[in-house]
């Protein structure tokens, strides 16, 4: 049944962020909307009528820190294919040790 409830809320939550989308200029903006923030809601709204506020909010919490690392992550990879001209298998592969232990350690950090 989760399953199917997670189809649902994601398929709107997409819809939404897919109009939202359209709205902002540039076009390539609105890549921004894809489908992560779809799931992450689902996945949130499913945690909230399972579980209690502070499963939610851990949730949260981790859902943030993953994005943090993600964007660090990114960074990492942009510097590695630009100022060191590595390949790209080369960068994502080294950046993904660093994200590896940005989010582990920000977990840590934070969570506990």
């Amino acid at each position: 049944m989760d399953w199917l409830l997670r189809f649902v809320i994601g398929g709107v939550a997409v819809s939404l962020f897919a109009v939202l989308g359209d709205v902002f200029k540039p076009k390539s903006f609105a890549g921004l909307f894809g489908a992560a923030p779809s799931v992450a809601i689902a996945t949130l709204v499913l945690a909230f009528f399972q579980h209690d506020a502070n499963y939610v909010a851990a949730e949260g919490l981790a859902m943030t820190i993953g994005a943090a690392a993600l964007a660090i992550y990114c960074l990492i990879v942009r510097q590695l294919l630009v100022r060191l001209q590595l390949s790209s298998l080369v960068s994502a592969g080294t950046a993904l040790i660093a994200w590896a232990g940005i989010a582990f350690g920000l977990k840590s950090l934070l969570i506990g």
